[in-house]
């Protein structure tokens, strides 16, 4: 049940405190707070109308804010208290008593941090800065004050935006305060109820408008998106700050411009288009710079940025070199790659469909201003009259717009003063001429951003789907208070009363709106309107705008003058105050502001003369023809309005303040027909440092924007509210009875019975309750004192459910455990039993294979062998005497006999036989020998490409040549042996004479083969022996081992053609003894082939008798 009641999304809870913590969290980013958070500062000021509703009676051991000493704020902790004083701890110790009519309480723990300013009990400075400044040492920047948005500039990256946001704030699963969720309202409103709504963005230069713009711009991107145009309006940002932001002393990236970005949507929410309208763009700063602030950002860009080929062509040099940018010594922004910044405008450019000639044409007026503000005037006479001195930057700014140097002479140092029907020429002084050269680059300038706006604008151009529908986001300058206030803030902070009108009546609107619907009884509350503040700007003929026009007509009016006209004729009304000298002090809604008078008169008048206006439509470039149409244009439709303008001199004298009270005017009736959303932006430091809250400096833009006059209007009504549901889902345990059969309703009006809660202090809707501020601490106290007792019961009772749990969770743990053990065991078992089982059937195979192979190499050697003994018995029996034995006298009658002749013996059939067979086979084995001579053959010519080798290899010459010679004795040996005839087939005379004839042949041609291969390999024997000692003994003369007197290279050449030479010879003596070997063997055969053929023939003629 208290687990439930915990879980309630309630205002009083720490829970959006926690979800802002879990989102930062999300991110890895760790989230710490100091210790010093608990000190709070803050100026003296007057707190009655930020008192609370209720009496405050200051309680032991509570804490209070109190004023110190010095005057300013410390929150301490209440010792001791009684009707007069208090006794506090000061959180550094110190005990103070102030009085305790002085004292502040301060809002209990469970409201640190809340995310609506509205939700703290206790409403009042100290309070609000305390809670905005504990958030921000979170990251969590933004805080809602009602309708509006607070956001404070945290000067680092924050991990709040990207599509993971963007898709929580669309889906809803995120709700804490940011800009997705003002942006999401207000396209959700627009579609809901067919109105165009508008987001107003305000703060001080350095607050982060311009980037709280785009945040939101790309919330709708991405909602509106699909039709491709989004990417576009996104892309006009780098344009917009490029040639309308620069760097001054309070920020690196102040926007010199307001600006109104109008998106167009269609009936399906889809983004169809967009318009973008300025304000009050700031000229000056063309023409002249503080120290250490920079010009526009578009000139430093294009001078780091631009290509080789474009410098050249632009003529453009260093920042240093022109004296438009010189006058401050600040040329650079850290961490700013102007160069990087280029490239980006130029892609920009290409996106919103600027083309490459326009974008030339731009950079060439940007060079053009530069170079103007270069051009320097000599002095002729007594009268100070000048000329232009013709000088680089005379040539180069004429070469960049088209135009003649002698007509810039005249434009420059002279002026057409029109009387009667004629024109008459005056020369200027030094003064006049150098206010008319910053005029013409001024009006360059603020024409050229007019034309980069339009071509935007057209670019953006709402589609045929649009349906009228927008979302209106205005980056429009917050108050500004300086020590010297100029015409730029008196215009600044008129265009913020205007605002602060507009903020107040929705304000009010909107939360009278909120009571008639609940039906609570309400008595409307007065506010306090700035209307007297904005009749002492507007009021018509004494206003200060009227006045300052009035002033600026005169040829003789001075900035004392007005300032004296001012002090006669404005010094009875409230808001005005009117100071020593130029000054003068307006009481607006934030404050007291004194303004300086210097300048005004002439940043009003603001005139480009007829002659400069000439000088641009005579150019030879598109750009300025086209400036000066626009100028020609508009003062057509000033003289067709008012007709007592005559020339386009005369509409020039329009002045800036009434150009912007008529832009102002425009602007707030658009924004009158929107449902506006207010944002708030808030600078912490002037050091533009992460981590730094500066108490008096957040308290003076609280009260410049009017947040805090937001909290004191929701202050004087009903600021805390609740619907009937979550009151009685929250508080309905507290009750006596039990109440789940009650409606919501009349449980909440039971809780409020029971705690006695004064019927003064609330209100009953229809469907919420209304508290005054205080109302709800003695509901939160019970209720957590209350939780505190059942949550530690239940921790108790939860603690042994948990460990019973665990219990039975860890012996089921276990038995799981073994069963998954077990399976796993027995799958690995199987695993392991398997490749036993493989191993084995390989082992097999491979032993099976082994076996195999050895049978078979011991089959094939007993084969081998048996052929041999074979073939030795065969030969054996081939010579075998006993097979001639004649038979016995028993078997002779029976055996065949064959009688040869008288004188022969006879021979029986049987012995016949055999000798036949033996005759085949000695002729098949003499095939064979035939065959092995054809082999012998074929070695022999083998030998003789190895003998080329030889002649090569000298020292493994021995070895080759005694293989051949054994071969060659063993070939001889054994044709020897098989050509020579059997003594059993010849006939006894026959074999008797070949015996003789082999005795008396054979050995003399072997000898003489042999000792001519003998005698050959002797000579190499010592000839090798021989050199080989030359060349061992050459090498030790080398190395100096043997002092011999001779010269190493003479001896080795020498050595080397003696060598040479016997190679020589002994090659050809080589191949004579092949030739006689060759013969010897080839005799040989022959006297066989001719002993085989005489036998064979006897053998036939034997057989035919």
């Amino acid at each position: 049940m208290v687990a439930d009641l915990q879980e309630v999304d309630s205002p009083y809870s720490s829970k959006s405190v926690s979800r802002d913590e879990r989102l930062l969290n999300e991110e890895g980013e760790e989230v710490s707070f100091a210790s010093s958070a608990r000190k709070m500062l803050f100026p003296v000021r007057n707190e009655a109308k930020w008192g609370d509703t209720s009496s405050y009676g200051a309680k032991k051991k509570h804490q209070a804010w109190c004023q110190i000493a010095n005057g300013e704020w410390a929150l301490g902790k209440i010792l001791k208290s009684s009707v007069d004083e208090t006794v506090i701890c000061l959180p550094d110790g110190q005990v103070i008593r102030p009085k305790s009519k002085a004292l502040l309480p301060a809002n209990p723990e469970i409201l640190e941090g809340v995310d609506d300013l509205m939700q703290l009990s206790y409403l009042h400075e100290p309070s609000v800065l305390y809670n905005l400044q504990y958030r921000y040492s979170r990251d969590m920047i933004y805080t809602k004050a009602g309708p509006v948005l607070i956001a404070v500039n945290p000067f680092k990256e924050v991990r709040l935006y990207g599509k993971r946001f963007i898709e929580g704030y669309k889906r809803k699963t995120m709700d804490n305060p940011h800009v997705y969720a003002i942006a999401d309202r207000a396209i959700k409103e627009m579609i809901r109820d067919d109105v165009n709504q508008s987001i107003i963005i305000s703060g001080e230069s350095g607050a982060g408008k311009t980037e709280t713009a785009k945040i939101a711009m790309q919330y709708l991107a991405a909602l509106g998106g699909g039709s491709g145009i989004e990417n576009e309006i996104l892309q006009t940002n780098p344009i917009l700050e490029a040639f309308g932001n620069a760097k001054t002393l309070r920020n690196d990236n102040s926007s010199r411009f307001g600006k109104l970005i109008e998106i167009h949507f269609s009936s399906t929410g889809k983004i169809s288009g967009a318009m973008i309208q300025t304000f009050l763009l700031e000229k000056s700063r063309v023409v002249q710079c503080a120290v250490g602030e920079r010009s526009y950002h578009i000139f430093y860009q294009l001078l780091a940025g631009a290509p080789l080929l474009l410098k050249e062509k632009l003529n453009l040099k260093d920042a240093q070199h022109f004296k438009y940018l010189n006058q401050s010594t600040c040329f650079s922004i850290t961490g700013v790659d102007d160069e990087d910044r280029f490239h980006s405008v130029v892609e920009a450019m290409n996106v919103v469909h600027i083309s490459k000639e326009n974008q030339e044409q731009v950079f060439s007026i940007l060079s053009a201003v530069l170079w103007l503000g270069n051009i320097s005037f000599a002095i002729i006479d007594n009268e100070e009259h000048v000329q232009l001195i013709q000088d680089e930057g005379a040539h180069t700014f004429c070469k960049l717009i088209g135009c003649s140097i002698d007509d810039l002479n005249l434009t420059l140092t002279t002026r057409k003063i029109k009387v009667s029907n004629e024109n008459i020429i005056q020369k200027l002084t030094l003064a006049q001429a150098i206010d008319a050269r910053d005029a013409l680059a001024k009006s360059l300038y603020a024409s050229l951003f007019e034309w980069i706006v339009e071509q935007i604008t057209k670019s953006l151009s709402v589609g045929k789907k649009c349906t009228g529908k927008s979302i209106s986001i205005l980056d429009i300058y917050g108050f500004e208070s300086f020590q010297k206030n100029s015409f730029e803030q008196f215009c600044i902070n008129y265009a913020n009363e205007r605002l602060q009108q507009h903020f107040n009546r929705h304000l009010f609107k909107l939360e009278q709106e909120e009571y008639v619907e609940d039906g609570i009884d309400w008595r409307k509350v007065d506010f306090e309107d700035n209307q007297d503040c904005l009749n002492l700007f507007e009021k018509r003929p004494l206003g200060l705008l009227s006045l300052l026009d009035e002033e600026s007509t005169f040829p003789n009016g001075t900035d004392l003058t007005f300032a004296h006209k001012l002090k006669q004729h404005l010094n009875t009304n409230s808001c005005f105050r009117g100071e020593r000298g130029k000054s003068f002090s307006v009481q607006h809604y934030a404050g007291e502001v004194a303004y300086d008078t210097t300048g005004f008169l002439e940043k009003n008048r603001d005139l480009l003369h007829l002659d400069s206006i000439e000088l641009l439509g005579s150019c030879n470039c598109i750009l300025p023809q086209i400036f000066a149409s626009k100028i020609i244009e508009k003062s057509d439709n000033l003289t067709s309005n008012n007709p007592y303008r005559s020339s386009v001199a005369d509409c020039q004298k329009l002045s800036v303040a009434t150009k912007f009270k008529g832009q102002l005017f425009e602007l707030m009736q658009r924004l009158e027909n929107t449902t506006p959303h207010f944002i708030r932006c808030i600078k912490p430091n002037n050091s533009q440092l992460a981590g730094i809250y500066e108490h008096a400096l957040v308290l003076q833009q609280l009260r410049c924007c009017g947040v805090l006059e937001v909290v004191r209007i929701s202050r004087s009504g009903y600021p805390t509210r609740m619907s009937h549901q979550k009151f009685a889902k929250r508080y309905g345990f507290l009750l006596l009875e039990s109440a789940a059969s009650q409606d919501p309703l009349s449980v909440s009006v039971a809780i409020l019975h029971q705690f006695n809660i004064l019927p003064d202090m609330y209100q009953v809707g229809y469907t919420k309750l209304f508290f005054r501020t205080g109302q709800i601490g003695a509901l939160e106290d019970t209720r957590n004192r209350t939780l505190h007792g059942i949550l530690r019961v239940q921790s108790c009772f939860r603690g042994h459910k948990a460990r019973l749990h665990a219990k039975e969770l860890r012996k089921g743990i276990i038995t799981l455990q073994s069963y998954v053990l077990g399976v796993r065991t027995r799958k690995v078992y199987l695993e392991l039993l398997l490749k036993h089982r493989a191993a084995r059937l390989i082992q097999k195979n491979i032993k099976c294979k082994l076996s195999k192979k050895r049978f078979t190499s011991i089959c094939d050697a007993a084969v081998v062998i048996q052929s041999a003994i074979r073939g030795r018995l065969v030969r054996r029996c081939s010579g075998n005497v006993s097979l001639l034995v004649k038979p016995d006298k028993n078997q002779e009658d029976q055996i065949p006999k064959v009688v040869v002749g008288p004188n022969e013996t006879l021979i029986s059939q049987s012995v016949l036989l055999e000798l036949q067979r033996r005759i085949l086979k000695a002729e098949s084995a003499l095939r064979d020998k035939e065959e092995e001579n054809e082999l012998l053959h074929q070695r022999l010519t083998q030998y003789e490409g190895r003998w080329s080798d030889y002649e090569h290899k000298m020292r493994s010459m021995e070895e080759v040549w005694q293989k051949q010679m054994r071969s060659l004795q063993s070939s001889l040996s054994v044709a020897k042996k098989t050509l020579i005839p059997e003594p059993e087939t010849l006939i006894p005379d026959e074999r008797d004479s070949r015996a003789s004839t082999n005795d008396r042949n054979t050995p003399r041609q072997m000898n003489a083969g042999l000792s001519i291969v003998d005698r050959l390999t002797e000579e190499f024997d010592q000839r090798s022996q021989v050199f080989q000692d030359d060349v061992k003994f050459l090498v030790e003369v080398k190395s100096g081992k043997v002092d011999a007197g001779l010269s190493p290279e003479r001896e080795l050449r020498r050595l080397k053609q003696n060598f040479e030479s016997w190679k020589k010879d002994f090659g050809v003596r080589v191949r004579e003894a092949k030739v006689i070997l060759n013969k010897l063997g080839s005799d040989h055969e022959v006297n066989l082939d001719k002993a085989k053929r005489k036998w064979w023939g006897r053998l036939n003629s034997s057989k035919v008798g």
